[in-house]
This record gives C-alpha cells, sequence and structure tokens, in this order.
C-alpha cells in the first residue's frame, strides 16, 4: 500500500472504490474510468476495501492507478480493488471518518461502484461533504434490483445468468440420467431476477422467487407447496426427476423465529441489517420437508440441493458486460468534469446508460425518503416477461384443476381423492 500526497487544489484528483458483493464487470468500470481520467490529467486513486478502511480514518489503504495498471483488466472476474460490506452509516464516527479521510487523500471526486447499500451510502457521503466531494455511484449488482429507467439491467447481471444458465443445463442432465431432482438456491437478496433469469434461460422445471408471496412474512410449506405440486405434476406427465430454482430471497421472507426453530439453522445479520442468507441452508430445509411428505406417502423421492452464487460474482464478464461497463466507467467521469444544470445532481448522482445514452439520476430519485435506503426493484409479475417464463414452467396451474382427467391423475400421485387434491393444494391457483 502507498501514501498518496495531497494534490494541488488546481488539480483534480477521483477516488475509485467497490462496495458490496462482486459482479462481473467491475474491473471494467475501474479501468474505464481511470483511463477517461488520466486522459484529462486527472490524478487517480484505487480505494482498497470499499469504505472498509475510510470510515476508520485510514488513508493508507490506496493505490494510484495508472493507464498501464488498468489497460487490460476489463477482461478479469472480481475486483483489482476487493471489495467489503463495510457501512459508515452504522457506526457514530463512520462518515465523518470517511469524509475526513478521503480530504486528507485529496479526493474531489469519488466513484462508487455498488449496489442498493452502496448507493444509500454514496448518498450520505455526497451530501454531507457540502459539494466538497462530488459523486458519482454506477450500479451494480447480481441481482439486478436497483430501480434503473426503462428496466435497464444492471451490469454483472446477465454474466451471471449466463454462468448460471450453463451450470443449471448440465445439472438438468444430471437429473433426467440419475433420476432425481435438484433443489437450486439461486442469489438474489430482495428480489427473483437471477433465479427468474437462469431458470428461464435453462428452461428449469420450476422458478420460485419471493414476489410470488407478497405478504410480509410466509410460512415454509407454502413454499413447498409450490416446489411440491410441480414434483406431482411432474410425475403425472411420465417423469420423476426435475430442477426447482430457488431465489434466496425466499428466505428474507420466512419467519425469522421459524427459521430459527429449525435444527442446524443460526439466524444472522450484516452490518446492513440484512439476514446472511448463504448460511441458511434454505435447499436443505425444503429438502427435507418435502422428502418428509412424500416418505408419509410410501414414495422415496432423491432430491439433491445445491447453491449457486459465489461461483457466479466473479466470472469474466461476458461481452455485453465488457461493453456496458465501459460506457458506465466513462460517463461516470464525463459526469464528474460537468458542472450540471440540475441542482439535485450538483453533489452527485446515479450514472446509468439508457439505450446507449448517459443518464444521471438523482439520489433522491432512487432513494425511499421513508427508509433512507436505495428502493428495491421487483420482478413484475404482470409483465410479459414473467408471463413467458410462468406458461413455461410444469407447476400446479388452474387448468389443471378444471381437466378432470389432470386432476385424477394429480390426485392419484398425492395418495389422494381429486376432491382432497382440490381442497389441499387448490389455493395455489386462486381456488
Amino acid at each position: 500500500m502507498e501514501v498518496i500526497a495531497v494534490m494541488p487544489e488546481t488539480k483534480q484528483r477521483v477516488g475509485i472504490l467497490v462496495g458490496g458483493g462482486p459482479a462481473p464487470g467491475i474491473n471494467g468500470v475501474i479501468g474505464a474510468a481511470t483511463i477517461r481520467a488520466r486522459s484529462l490529467g486527472w490524478d487517480v486513486v484505487g480505494i482498497y476495501d470499499g469504505f472498509e478502511h475510510l470510515m476508520k480514518g485510514d488513508t493508507t489503504k490506496v493505490k494510484a492507478l495508472s493507464i498501464e495498471d488498468v489497460s487490460r483488466i476489463h477482461f478479469l472476474g472480481g475486483s483489482i480493488l476487493r471489495t467489503s460490506r463495510a457501512n459508515p452509516l452504522k457506526r457514530p464516527e463512520g462518515v465523518p471518518n470517511t469524509l475526513d479521510a478521503l480530504r486528507k487523500l485529496g479526493i474531489t471526486c469519488l466513484v462508487t461502484i455498488g449496489g442498493d447499500d452502496t448507493a444509500t451510502v454514496a448518498h450520505h457521503i455526497a451530501k454531507e461533504s457540502g459539494g466538497q466531494i462530488r459523486v458519482a455511484h454506477v450500479p451494480k449488482t447480481i441481482d439486478n434490483d436497483l430501480p434503473l429507467p426503462d428496466n435497464t439491467p444492471t451490469f454483472g447481471f446477465t454474466t451471471a445468468c449466463e454462468v448460471g444458465a450453463q451450470l443449471v443445463r448440465n445439472i438438468m442432465e444430471d437429473a433426467r440420467t440419475a433420476v432425481r431432482w435438484y433443489f437450486i438456491v439461486a442469489m438474489g437478496r430482495a428480489a427473483g431476477h437471477l433465479a427468474l433469469g437462469i431458470g428461464t434461460a435453462a428452461g428449469a422445471t420450476v422458478t420460485v422467487i419471493p414476489e410470488e408471496f407478497p405478504k410480509g412474512v410466509i410460512k415454509l410449506d407454502e413454499v413447498c407447496d409450490v416446489i411440491e405440486g410441480s414434483m406431482l405434476k411432474r410425475r403425472a406427465l411420465g417423469r420423476e426427476d426435475g430442477v426447482a430454482v430457488i431465489a434466496e430471497g425466499i428466505g428474507e421472507k420466512l419467519d425469522p423465529e421459524e427459521l430459527q426453530a429449525m435444527p442446524g439453522v443460526t439466524v444472522e445479520r450484516d452490518e446492513h441489517g440484512h439476514l446472511r442468507l448463504a448460511e441458511v441452508p434454505l435447499g436443505d430445509v425444503i429438502k427435507k420437508r418435502i422428502q418428509e411428505r412424500f416418505k408419509k406417502r410410501g414414495v422415496k423421492v432423491t432430491i439433491v440441493d445445491l447453491t449457486l452464487g459465489y461461483e457466479l460474482r466473479c466470472a469474466p464478464p461476458n461481452v455485453f458486460d465488457m461493453i456496458y461497463t465501459r460506457q458506465l466507467g466513462h460517463a461516470a467521469i464525463e459526469f464528474l468534469r460537468e458542472e450540471p444544470s440540475d441542482p439535485r445532481l450538483r453533489n452527485g448522482g446515479m450514472v446509468c446508460i439508457i439505450r446507449g445514452e448517459r443518464k444521471v439520476l438523482a439520489f433522491d430519485e432512487f432513494i425511499d425518503p421513508q427508509t433512507g435506503r436505495a428502493r428495491t426493484r421487483k420482478v413484475d409479475l404482470n409483465s410479459d416477461a414473467y408471463k413467458c417464463a410462468y406458461d413455461y414452467m410444469i407447476r400446479l396451474k388452474r387448468e389443471d384443476f378444471e381437466d378432470e382427467d389432470m386432476l385424477k391423475k394429480l390426485a392419484s400421485e398425492a395418495k389422494m381423492t381429486p376432491d382432497e387434491f382440490k381442497s389441499r393444494y387448490g389455493y395455489l391457483v386462486g381456488l
């Protein structure tokens, strides 16, 4: 690590940092922003580990970045500046220490790369600096849950979907060959975009996302009913194998007390107050509950639970994300070098590429005034995209209950009469 000298007041110095989880394309933003800034004669300071050290007043975990340092990093996964979930808002002196450290480093502009939590911190840094440090936030998350205009994806999402779909395709073939089910939990804390994208692209048997359960807290049995219904229908159609993709955000909606009461489950939260979903064995919990149901019918089913997430986050970006992140890095510097006409953008904003053009959103456009945090983009269950995905899933649907032959087959697989089956599972389709 090196100490960066204070710059003359007449020269711009931009800091770049990364917060939150990794996503394919981070290095593309870092590289593009560095090259553009250096071509303008600016100094560029790479800040390691997000806000982790700045919030403690530490100015030593930094590196001066040159064009030579970054000219080919856009091919790489991960982040050359690493990343962390450190949150200055959770400590009384977190924001003041961060601002003091940035001033000591001579930072006049800051590029933050991250998701909703990093965007929230960026908003506070821009606001509390009083105009001394302008902030360009570049939205990043494989969850695709930041509310960008025109339903534009966040960078890293398409690469994560592509890699995830390739893995699920292989698992689907294993399921068919070995005659078993796989329950695959995919990342997506607050929204089901990634799980739905992977499941749709791969042609998984069924995908379950949190948006299907609009009420605040749900019971595990409700989720199990959806997946069990899919398995019963698959059997009625003559197949005993399949793949269910489950968004990890389902765990966020489950009753924490119910989760905590399950053997081997510990419910913990991170610095941003989120459940540590990676530590909740959601797939295993659902698997055991459903296996027990089939066992009571005298039917043995083989289910393997897997979690996809860490395999996706540091994958090399695909061509879409390489192009997209180069535009975003360039746009961030172009925004910072301009004097915006909109007074809301004087201190900073979130940089987007919409239909190929740069657009900067004021922080108050995507920050929820009630929570003080970035709004979340959910999957729209009324959209054509979701309806298409849903229609190709094998899951219980209203027409199954209206077709007497299918209803008899389903009831037979469940060891029930048709009336019993309708009474037990009809609620899933609004009956």
